[in-house]
């Protein structure tokens, strides 16, 4: 990876430009689709056109949800609550079942239907989906303290479609603090018979929401996409107004320079996030999804921040391809090792059926002895006390350095820095314990040669130089289109798994199902239909890669 940061870029970082910029958006309450939002996000538009890039505000159709009030009692004593997005709205009361924090197990047995279930922790799209398919008319959260955070528990990954509506959310979903809720449950525990009423408000349909897009760069080139969620919980200083200025710092420092870059910048802020599970960058990979995949080179996810005491970088989240990148800054700026971890499941991630490589999200967060809330970004997310005072200027400077630094790589490096050799051999270190397994009843060595070849042919590219350029990059980026989606998503490139965990690798699920049957039996047999389509699906997408990093390898000296 060649040196092509400007040795003053991250030092340029203005902790009073962000803070200035943060106290302008700390001033509005940005609900998706409302006019305070809008107005929130011409501030932003603003500020982007004054750092010189063409911008334009997208209004497009969303389906939303937006918590209203909400009542619980218990035994006739009104408690402290709120309810949830994507609640079903209306009234529900009767004695709780409790089952822990919601698992498999948790359900497993049980006939729910038509009751109220009481559950340990934060409202989630899992337990939400495993309490609708039981039947259950209600259910109660426990915070892990005495606040209550705001979560949007919809699975559909964006707005749902004709085929994905049945999938929301069919239960009244409040939460309470840990106090109330634990004297319900120790009340159950104690051979009790406590009856809880629960009654929400829900304003869930179809509205308008903004999309602001801000470019750099000429029409139909390569760009890097740097983008983040607008619409907030309360006044969402930290989440995500403290990114919102970071990457209005990153851009505004790499325009610049713009002089020295090898593609394009675009920016997007997205609305839909908090309400919506992700509907405004999940319409934007459906509406420009032929561009995107023809142009985009990679996205870098920007989230929460510079939080106050967030000390902790090491685990900021890169795909396999973008891990030396990101390790590269982390290192730079905060003088720690560099561990990474996978990309989940969240936080706009709308582009991997395409297959463009992401990196990010948060970049700090905090130490674990200090995550009261077991969220490591603050015992304030999604809670009214999110506001300006929760952002350290020093730590959102620091952070705001990793960020300007790898997005000023990804638009500078005259060669794209996507490390395919990597990616292949975490594959590699996923299909070794499974063709173990599976020794004498499927065979993955076709798929682990093939792999292997892929490590070894993409590391030869390590620190070429380009006679061509533009055709190396073209090739990398074809080898992403292949690769990432059988990393991240079930294989179909068209669609959004939904806003649940997925395992790494998620097309080797079928043959490790295989690996979990019985020799001979006939669940041997169903289970290796599905393996062998899915061991052609990662075979093809392994040629795929191959034949592009052997034109990059054509195209470099």
């Amino acid at each position: 990876m060649t040196d092509a940061l400007p040795s003053t870029l991250t030092d340029a970082v203005s902790g009073a430009e962000m803070m200035a910029n943060l106290r302008e958006i700390a001033r509005w309450v940005k609900s998706s689709g409302d006019a305070e939002e809008l107005e929130a996000l011409k501030f932003l538009e603003r500020r982007m056109q004054d750092y010189g890039f063409r911008t334009n505000i997208v209004l497009h159709d969303a389906y939303i949800s937006l918590p209203g009030k909400a009542s619980v009692t218990f035994d006739g004593k009104a408690l402290g609550c709120i309810t949830q997005s994507f609640s079903r709205p209306g009234s529900v009361s009767g004695v709780p079942v409790y089952l822990g924090h919601g698992t498999e197990a948790d359900f497993a047995g049980r006939d729910l239907a038509g009751l109220i279930l009481l559950f340990e922790g934060m409202a989630t799209p899992p337990v939400a989906l495993r309490a609708s398919r039981a039947g259950a008319a209600g259910q109660l959260h426990i915070s892990h303290h005495e606040h209550i955070h705001e979560m949007c528990i919809s699975p559909v990954w964006g707005s749902p479609g004709a085929s994905t509506l049945a999938e929301l959310p069919s239960t009244i979903v409040c939460s309470v603090n840990n106090a109330d809720g634990g004297a319900i449950r120790d009340a159950l525990a104690a051979g009790g018979q406590p009856v809880v009423a629960l009654s929400a408000e829900v304003d869930t349909g179809w509205r308008k929401t903004p999309i602001l897009v801000a470019e750099i760069g000429a029409a139909d080139a390569p760009f890097v996409l740097m983008s983040g969620h607008h619409d907030t919980w309360y006044y969402g200083v930290m989440d995500n107004g403290s990114a919102n200025a970071g990457m209005l710092e990153a851009a505004r420092l790499c325009a610049q320079q713009q002089a020295k870059w090898q593609r394009g910048l675009r920016v997007c802020f997205w609305s839909g996030h908090s309400h919506g599970r992700y509907s405004g960058s999940a319409w934007y990979a459906d509406t420009h999804w032929e561009e995107l995949d023809r142009r985009c080179v990679a996205h870098v996810n920007v989230d929460s921040l510079g939080g106050a005491g967030a000390t902790v970088l090491e685990n900021a989240a890169a795909m396999t391809e973008l891990r030396a990148l990101a390790a590269e800054a982390v290192q730079a700026h905060s003088n720690q090792g560099y561990k990474g971890k996978r990309k989940a499941r969240n936080s706009d991630e709308s582009f991997v059926g395409i297959g463009i490589p992401s990196m990010f999200g948060s970049i700090s967060e905090q130490p674990a002895k200090h995550a009261q809330a077991r969220n490591a970004l603050g015992w304030w997310w999604h809670t009214p006390h999110d506001l300006i005072d929760k952002v350290d200027e020093a730590n959102l400077v620091r952070d705001t350095r990793v960020l300007t630094q790898v997005v000023w790589k990804l638009l500078a490096e005259p060669v794209v820095p996507l490390d395919h050799a990597a990616t292949a051999e975490a594959l590699l270190q996923e299909l070794a314990p499974l063709a173990e397994k599976l020794g004498g009843r499927f065979d993955l060595g076709p798929l682990v040669a093939a792999a292997t070849r892929l490590r070894d042919s993409a590391a030869g590219l390590a620190g070429r130089s380009a006679k061509d350029a533009a055709a190396a990059n073209a090739a990398l980026m074809r080898a992403s289109r292949a690769l990432v989606p059988v990393d991240y998503t079930p294989g179909d490139r068209f669609s959004h798994a939904a806003a649940l965990p997925l395992p790494a690798w998620p097309v080797l699920q079928p043959m490790r199902d295989l690996a979990a049957t019985e020799a001979g039996s006939d669940a041997e047999k169903f289970a290796t239909v599905d393996a062998q389509r899915a061991r052609n699906r990662l075979a093809h997408a392994l040629r795929e890669a191959q034949a592009a990093i052997d034109a990059a390898e054509a195209a470099l000296n």
